[in-house]
């Protein structure tokens, strides 16, 4: 090789291949997203440094959580968008826990401006929590108001809605079997189902292909948020039924780090997706 790179012209030709060859090495390394809800503290320090450090972290996508007042973690959407775009991060999804029938098209209005793909709630809107019709009716006016403006609505699982209520209604399943996937569809949490003693593989056969994304965490043996491949949820199986479950995409979260700094415990789950499979 030595011989070879010692003539100027070989090396025109080689060097550059190689080059090519180190960069995918590289990048076959950057897989799966993160929920920025994670590094919440960070970002609001500051957003660049954190954002920097996810993309060296191996993460590719992201996962927005800091949206008030028509900006992103107090960026316009559109010099959100740039810094993305700098640091090397895709936006993919965005949990826009505030939003109400008459703030929607401003929101969304929003979210497409950073180019975001997904409309995610992360929680019952408007104080919906326990009507699980009045919820799946306004999940369905605001999928077609999704829809319309080229964007996929999801709506993010905690444990409550796994459990019967008075009436012995599942919320979950109700919204499951009274939306229209055209419209809306669901971002499993993969902690919240195992901590409300659920299957997420069941859920996946019972309702093939509304699952479109996953929160990937953890889960240690007291109950508690662990960075992935330290708990004792059975990803491996789990991600063995992904084309059953719809899943398009991953991101990875944990609520609560405890004693590991967040920044830390990221890339402490980056490699455990790795080591379990996720590509």
């Amino acid at each position: 090789m030595k011989k070879l790179l010692s003539s100027p012209a070989l090396k025109k030709l080689i060097l550059p291949l190689l080059m090519i060859g180190m960069f995918n090495a590289s990048a076959q390394q950057k897989i799966g997203g993160l929920a920025l809800y994670t590094v919440r503290d960070n970002m609001g320090a500051d957003a660049k440094a954190t954002l920097m450090a996810v993309a060296e972290a191996g993460y590719k996508n992201i996962e927005a959580a800091g949206y008030r007042d028509g900006k992103f973690y107090n960026m316009s959407p559109k010099d959100f968008h740039k810094l993305l775009k700098e640091v090397g991060l895709a936006p993919i999804s965005t949990h826009q826990g505030g939003v109400t029938l008459e703030n929607a098209d401003n929101m969304i209005a929003d979210v497409k401006a950073v180019g975001f793909k997904y409309f995610v709630i992360p929680v019952p809107p408007m104080g919906l929590r326990d009507d699980y019709k009045q919820l799946a009716t306004v999940l369905s006016t605001l999928g077609e108001k999704c829809h319309k403006a080229g964007l996929k609505l999801l709506y993010h699982n905690h444990d409550f809605e796994f459990k019967k209520g008075n009436d012995g209604i599942v919320t979950i399943d109700y919204l499951l079997e009274n939306t229209d996937p055209k419209y809306v569809n669901f971002q499993m949490d993969l902690f919240w189902v195992t901590k409300a003693g659920e299957d997420p593989v069941a859920y996946f056969k019972k309702y093939p292909g509304r699952f479109k994304m996953w929160h990937v965490k953890d889960m240690d043996s007291e109950g508690k948020f662990a960075p992935v491949g330290r708990g004792q949820i059975n990803f491996s199986d789990i991600l063995a039924e992904k084309k059953l479950s719809g899943m398009e995409y991953y991101m990875v979260e944990q609520d609560n780090t405890f004693d590991i700094a967040p920044l830390e415990a990221i890339k402490i789950s980056h490699k455990g997706l790795i080591e379990i499979g996720f590509k």
